[in-house]
């Protein structure tokens, strides 16, 4: 299981998740490219640098507004100003992370929600980045929504409805399609601490949305006396995050970082990593076996359904949902029930640790009043992940081992499907030029 890891502990923004998701993978002239299919395209400049904080390097992602759309000043210009570009600056959305006491009063276009759902459906993206960059912003929506008493139509964002924070949101969007993993996990979030001054005056750190959005989510306040979590990155927690927990279980495969712009105490860095499941470690027994170095072995469970009473429509929204919420595997087989009543079996592949979590969706999202559920022995060769570099790009392939020795090579199809989109050809000439280089 492929997993992505945000480790906040200085916190996170939309810029400073944008640097680390390039950091850890994301191509950024993909990343770029696709960002480039927005109806406001010619209102901003994707800027990439590659700095230290503290020692640790990592990339610095600034979204630049052109200022011929938008009229800005600096109070604190900590950016590289290019002659005619400059860094708008956010609300309170605005990263103080990346920044130190901006006055958050400088002028920015409003968009309602209407209007920023117009600007990613317009796009040319597959349904998954539109379904992710909805998401995210409905986070917002219905925070500020609940903070200053209206309703989400009524929201005017005058935080994340500027073009950066929108980028922001879309970016981030993009990118996590783009990494294809199983399963997002977040550490505890810091949040900071002291007072910042906005639109509405000077309020407390962390900013009321921020609270709203992270409400039921683990956080740390207080390790340094500036905002260190911002409304967008916490809706991009809060969107996507399946689990949020500092106990790794977990093989690291490769980090990432992205910078902010102010020094702190700590290194301002966001750390991210992408990690692959221990095998074994994800049962109640929290043990692996191993036969012969040749195959791992894991102790999952399988939790079953006979439903003959519920429409299939609403089958896809409860599929998705259970594999949000960390289920393995689920699928659906026919049978006959007594009495030769048509029906489905729901199976669901989980594991001891989400099995009160899997059960009780079951119970909530179906029409069953019963489930059964029983311990399986999985057996799985060894496997190891490369990336290969083809004419058309790089393509991520796995490898599964017996003996010491590779019998299986399987190009990773989202992989392929993107590549084959970028140089619009077929996925079949994409396998075919993998076939060549293994």
């Amino acid at each position: 299981m492929k997993i992505l890891y945000y480790d906040c502990f200085s916190g996170i923004s939309g810029d400073m998740n944008l640097g680390a998701m390039v950091d850890i993978g994301v191509d950024f002239e993909y990343l770029t490219k696709m960002l480039d299919k927005l109806s406001v395209k010619n209102e901003f400049h994707l800027h990439r640098s590659r700095k230290q904080k503290m020692g640790i390097e990592g990339t610095k992602i600034d979204v630049i507004l052109k200022v011929e759309h938008h009229e800005h000043t600096h109070d604190n210009n900590s950016h590289d100003n290019h002659d005619h570009l400059h860094k708008a600056e956010h609300t309170h959305e605005n990263n103080l992370a990346d920044s130190h006491h901006h006055d958050y009063s400088h002028h920015h276009e409003h968009r309602n929600l209407k209007s920023i759902k117009k600007i990613i459906n317009d796009a040319p993206y597959n349904e998954n980045i539109k379904k992710l960059s909805i998401n995210m912003f409905m986070e917002v929506a219905i925070a500020e929504a609940k903070v200053h008493g209206k309703t989400i139509e009524e929201v005017h964002f005058h935080e994340v409805g500027a073009v950066d924070s929108i980028i922001d949101i879309i970016g981030a969007a993009i990118c996590l399609d783009y990494l294809n993993v199983d399963k997002i996990i977040a550490s505890p979030v810091e949040l900071g601490g002291g007072f910042v001054k906005c639109a509405h005056g000077t309020i407390p750190v962390p900013a009321p949305a921020t609270v709203e959005i992270l409400k039921n989510t683990p956080v740390i306040i207080g390790k340094v006396n500036f905002e260190t979590t911002t409304p967008t990155g916490a809706a991009i927690l809060k969107a996507n995050v399946n689990e949020f927990t500092s106990k790794l279980n977990f093989n690291i495969l490769k980090t990432g970082y992205g910078l902010g712009t102010k020094d702190f105490d700590i290194p301002n860095i966001l750390r991210v990593y992408i990690a692959e499941q221990v095998e074994g470690e994800i049962v109640k027994s929290n043990t692996v076996n191993k036969e012969n170095n040749d195959f791992d072995i894991e102790e999952q469970i399988i939790i079953e359904a006979n439903i003959d009473d519920m429409n299939p429509e609403l089958y896809e929204a409860i599929e998705e949902k259970l594999f949000d919420n960390g289920a393995l595997d689920v699928y659906k087989t026919n049978i006959l029930m007594k009495k030769n009543r048509p029906a489905i079996k729901l199976t669901v592949l989980t594991t001891g640790e989400l099995l009160n979590k899997i059960e009780n969706l079951l119970f909530m999202e179906t029409t069953t009043l019963g489930i059964r559920e029983y311990p399986v022995r999985k057996k799985m060769l060894k496997r190891s992940f490369e990336k290969i570099q083809t004419k058309f790009g790089e393509v991520d392939v796995k490898k599964g081992l017996l003996n010491g020795k590779v019998i299986k090579i399987k190009p990773e199809y989202e992989t392929c499907k993107k590549l084959a989109k970028i140089n619009n050809i077929t996925i079949l000439d994409i396998y075919s030029e993998v076939s060549k280089l293994i």
